[in-house]
Order: C-alpha cells, then structure tokens, then sequence
C-alpha cells in the first residue's frame, strides 16, 4: 500500500473507521508505505500504532525485506525532521541506510516503493527530492519503482535518475493512486510516460518471477481500463 491510507488526517479513528473496515482484513500480509497524509496526524501515530511491527521502526519508517527471488526496498520519503527521516540526499541516514541495504541484498530483481513520485504527469506531484535515492538505486541494478500520491494511473518507460529513457539500466516505475479518495487529472504529459489513466479506481498486480516481473492494471467492477506487460530484470 503505497501511503495515504487513511484520509484525511491519518487518524487512528480513520484507520479503524475507513481503513480496517475494508482492506484491513488484509493487514497481516500488508506491506505498508507511510505518505503525506499519514503524517498530519503527530508523528504519522496512526498509521504506526494501526500496522505495528510490520510497518518497521517508527523512529525510521523505512525496512527492507526478501520475496522469494526478490529484494523490497519500503522508503520513507516524508523528508522533513518531524518524519525522524532527517533528509532524503545520499550522506542522510536512510540514504546511508540504503547504499547499505542494497550492497547486502544484490539479489537479480529489486523493488523500491515510497509515496511521492519523481516521475509523474500530474505536475503538483512530482517530487524532485527523491532524485538522490533513484540514483542510489540506479547505481546498484535496481528494476522497478512503485509510487502513489498522484491520484492517478501511470506506467514510465525505463529512466535514469535524470529522467532519460535507458533501457538497459532504467527503472521502470508506476505510480498508482487510484485507491479510491478521488481521481486526479493530469496537467502534463511527462517524457517517457507509456501509459495514463485518470478516470478509473483499481489496483495494480504484480507477478513477481525469478528474472522477471509482469504486470496488470485491475479496475473496479464495471470499468474496463487496463494496463499489462511484461519486463525482464537487470
């Protein structure tokens, strides 16, 4: 779950009210991202009291785990001191952290979520503070990137931390904040966007091989957008 979770205050009243009523039933096997919204209420105290454990240290907010052939990579991208982040650039502690995690993980395939995208055709999202860590994770092989807090649905062609197209070393990201607050419609079309969509609300399926990885955009009921491929890791 790529962060915002409980609107609009991340409340532990919403998580209880608006969250556990629906996909809480779920929160055993959750992997959870903390976002802006998360963090209006003191020190993101909803969102870590609800998850517990699973959700990582709440000094940090970020963790790291192996998925069968898979390193996933959870980034607290809320880059303020309040987070306990203390900066996203590489001499920070999670970037530190992170150059770490990587070089002790070099499995084939590696994932990074966090909730702000560097990469997005909605203008008011992108967030030019996570540069420093996609370059980090460039520079160790990584493949794949997952966002939300656009509320829309986008799929990228493989970039450097510049936003070139590479398809040899790219990340390929999608930023999916189609959970279900609104839709969002997009102000721009970035380079390298493949794939928009900002009428549907859905959820994005990963499948998840030893070298590769496949994809599918699964909407709502009674809507028909979608999005599926494959991709071969680094």
């Amino acid at each position: 779950m790529a962060g915002d979770l409980a609107y609009p205050n991340g409340a532990e009243t919403e998580f209880t009210r608006c969250y556990d009523a629906t996909w809480g039933r779920h929160r055993s096997r959750t992997t959870p991202i903390v976002g802006v919204h998360d963090f209006i209420a003191p020190n993101a105290q909803g969102y870590f009291n609800y998850f517990g454990t699973i959700a990582g240290d709440p000094n940090r907010g970020y963790y790291s785990y192996n998925y069968g052939a898979w390193h996933v990579v959870i980034i607290n991208d809320i880059c303020s001191s309040s987070s306990g982040v203390n900066g996203c650039t590489a001499t920070s502690p999670e970037g530190q952290w992170l150059q770490s995690d990587l070089a002790a993980n070099p499995t084939t395939c590696t994932v990074a979520i966090w909730h702000q995208p560097l990469y997005t055709s909605t203008s008011s999202a992108v967030t030019t503070a996570m540069k420093p860590f996609w370059q980090i994770l460039y520079n160790a092989g990584a493949d794949l990137v997952i966002n939300g807090h656009a509320h829309n649905y986008e799929r990228f062609a493989p970039q450097d931390p510049s936003g070139n197209l590479d398809l040899t070393k790219g990340l390929r990201e999608f930023v999916v904040g189609t959970g279900g607050e609104s839709l969002q419609a997009f102000t721009t079309t970035a380079p390298n966007s493949e794939v928009r969509n900002s009428s549907t609300y859905g959820v994005l399926k990963l499948t998840l091989h030893a070298t590769s990885y496949d994809w599918q955009y699964l909407p709502v009921a009674g809507q028909t957008f979608t999005d599926s491929g494959s991709q071969a890791c680094h």
